[in-house]
């Protein structure tokens, strides 16, 4: 394929399910004429409770999928368990490919947080990643981290269930600590699972409007745009930006999910059900 066909090939956004749709928004702002995949891993989800092996095993299938039945010229995975347990396979696995992963926003916490307690709301998976300890090792002399395995609320988003959703994200942020702009309260709050700024203002809720919220939309979004433009494939404005949505899972959930949280300006052609099972994939 010459480089100008490649331009108006789509990007891939991959995750467990519904919660890179925030990732999804981000890129969508950041890149308004690039057409874009969505993969929801939805019959395998949610990750951040699934082992390493698992969670690597289906990162690389959908990646493979992507790129053969898709055509992707870039690959986002939006999801934090994901990149933490595979996305050093995928760079083995495509040599030169342009690829983004995810990582909780430890960094730019330690940036913003006045009171040098921040707090880290992320999946299991994440929290216990060898990548996230090496992270967090790595910064804890700057700030007092708190960390919590926000153990079934990506499960409750997905399932949009609103009753369980406000009783996790309060027993989440109790369990964080105590929030706030004084001496030894939180003062920042990173959202470390792409499902969770979904459900931002429920968290809100418990800790103030003075908290700082982190996530790492915006940046990733901000690096895939580098990456496609020092490889030449960035769409160019002939070309009207449009979502397909496509998984493992119920394709009904999946479009009444894009309808709740998918920005509205970002319109979005058919779903589809992927028929490669995890035996096959």
């Amino acid at each position: 394929m010459n480089l100008g066909a490649a331009r108006h090939q789509p990007v891939g956004v991959f995750d467990s399910g519904v919660g890179g749709l925030s990732v999804l928004n981000a890129l969508r702002a950041a890149l308004p004429y690039e057409r874009f995949v969505y993969f929801a891993d939805a019959a395998h989800a949610p990750y951040g409770e699934r082992d390493d092996a698992f969670v690597a095993q289906r990162t690389q299938a959908v990646a493979h999928d992507l790129r053969d039945t898709h055509g992707i010229k870039a690959l986002v995975v939006a999801c934090n368990t994901a990149t933490a347990a595979a996305i050093h396979l995928l760079r083995a696995d495509h040599p030169g490919f342009p690829l983004v992963g995810l990582e909780p926003a430890l960094k730019p916490a330690v940036a913003l947080s006045r009171t040098r307690q921040v707090a880290v709301l992320a999946t299991r998976g994440t929290v216990t990643s060898r990548k996230f300890q090496a992270l967090r090792d790595a910064l804890a002399g700057q700030v007092h981290f708190h960390a919590v395995a926000c153990d079934g609320l990506a499960t409750a988003i997905e399932q949009a269930d609103s009753a369980q959703i406000a009783r996790l994200c309060e027993r989440y942020v109790r369990k964080a600590g105590d929030f706030g702009t004084a001496a030894g309260q939180i003062d920042t709050l990173v959202l470390g699972c792409t499902h969770y700024p979904l459900v931002a203002d429920e968290f809100r809720r418990h800790t103030g409007v003075s908290v700082g919220f982190l996530d790492t939309g915006v940046p990733v979004a901000q690096q895939t745009r580098r990456l496609l433009a020092a490889a030449d494939l960035l769409a160019d404005d002939a070309q009207a930006g449009d979502v397909r949505l496509t998984g493992s899972g119920d394709v009904a959930a999946l479009e009444a999910a894009a309808a709740r949280w998918l920005s509205r300006q970002a319109g979005f052609t058919e779903a589809t059900a992927w028929t490669a099972g995890p035996e096959s994939a």
